[in-house]
């Protein structure tokens, strides 16, 4: 008689210490993943194959993943078992388990005190950069020679002693490139360390979807509306460059 093929299937638990609970928000995104907390111990199941060999799950200190057989949980490759599975857990879903919390944070400008506490990491795939932030002393002449059906393509404001220019193409100008991301605007190359926390930060700090979030590779940000941009122009940029010359 054949064997079930159901018991084949492999179930792997995992047990990782409460005091280490914010390490998980890096596989928040694992929809599949179950978790339930017992004293001081978080339990986590229903990961796949792929999920158990990721490397981001053994950068977390003090973590055991096991396999469990016969209500018995054995760690990888080991012939006798290390414990029996905990019963009477009261599962959840990891993406509604941990609530993401937002510290205090800035709303006005890159390098006050008061800063969001959110990382940006390296991102692999390659994106379409949508805005390019420049020095205004590095980028006068070059303005000037821009042809103008150029220039009318693009947005821009003023931040500081630099302008950021919104659309595409974008001008040959030298300068920090960014990328879209649910009207985040991100350094080229980076994007949120956990992939989900885009759609939380628009929903806490633009609610209204009537602006951007600039980001800088630190995870700070700086809020900007639709109406602080306007159309590029020579003209428009030689006179900010007068007033701010008065100022």
């Amino acid at each position: 008689m054949a064997e079930d093929p159901s018991k084949c299937i492999k179930e792997f638990w995992a047990e990782l210490p409460r005091r280490d609970e914010d390490f998980l928000g890096s596989i928040r995104d694992w929809k599949n993943v179950l978790i339930a907390v017992d004293d001081e111990t978080i339990w986590l199941k229903g990961f796949t194959d792929e999920q158990v060999i990721a490397s981001k799950i053994y950068q977390f200190p003090d973590f055991l993943l096991y396999e469990l057989h016969d209500g018995l949980l054995f760690r990888k490759d080991a012939l006798v078992p290390s414990k029996k599975m905990r019963s009477a857990l009261l599962w959840t879903p990891i993406d509604k388990a941990l609530r993401l919390t937002f510290p205090a944070s800035n709303q006005n400008y890159f390098g006050i005190s008061e800063k969001i506490q959110i990382r940006l990491k390296e991102n692999n795939e390659e994106q379409p950069v949508i805005a390019l932030l420049s020095r205004i002393s590095d980028i006068s002449e070059s303005i000037a020679g821009t042809a103008k059906f150029k220039l009318e393509r693009i947005n821009w404001t003023i931040i500081g002693d630099k302008a950021l220019f919104l659309g595409t193409p974008l001008l040959s100008l030298p300068g920090k490139t960014y990328w879209t991301k649910d009207k985040h605007l991100l350094p080229s190359g980076l994007d949120f360390e956990f992939k989900n926390m885009s759609t939380f930060l628009q929903q806490k700090y633009n609610k209204e979807s009537d602006g951007w979030l600039l980001w800088d590779e630190n995870g700070n940000y700086l809020s900007l509306k639709d109406t602080d941009f306007r159309q590029l122009s020579v003209s428009s940029f030689r006179l900010t460059e007068k007033s701010k010359e008065w100022n």
